[in-house]
């Protein structure tokens, strides 16, 4: 399911519009002003019980190797954004989620 897909699911099964559906998307999962985007770049992460957390995360600086011409290459510590799936979506995922 892309972007769209999903906006067009949230407006029938709601009764919204479309334009509703997306800025609800958007005010949530847009990379630039989202609820998420914004709580990771402060450094908070968000929490969905249930469901899962997005987290901010920190990767090391390491060393690679530039594949065509072999020389080491470093890279700089960055952060990165990342999720973890909650035990809840995993089991539904699975197929053993209880209840619903």
């Amino acid at each position: 399911m892309n972007k769209a897909e999903l906006i067009q699911h949230i407006a029938d099964e709601h009764e919204l519009s479309r334009a509703q559906a997306q800025r609800i998307i958007n005010s949530m999962f847009d990379p630039n002003t989202g609820v998420i985007a914004k709580a990771l770049k402060k450094g908070d992460s968000v929490s969905i019980t249930g469901f899962g957390t997005f987290e901010q995360r920190k990767r090391g600086a390491r060393t690679f190797r530039n594949p065509q011409t072999g020389e080491p290459v470093k890279a700089k510590a960055s952060k990165v954004p990342a999720f973890r799936a909650g035990a809840t979506l995993k089991g539904t995922v699975r197929g053993t989620a209880k209840g619903k």
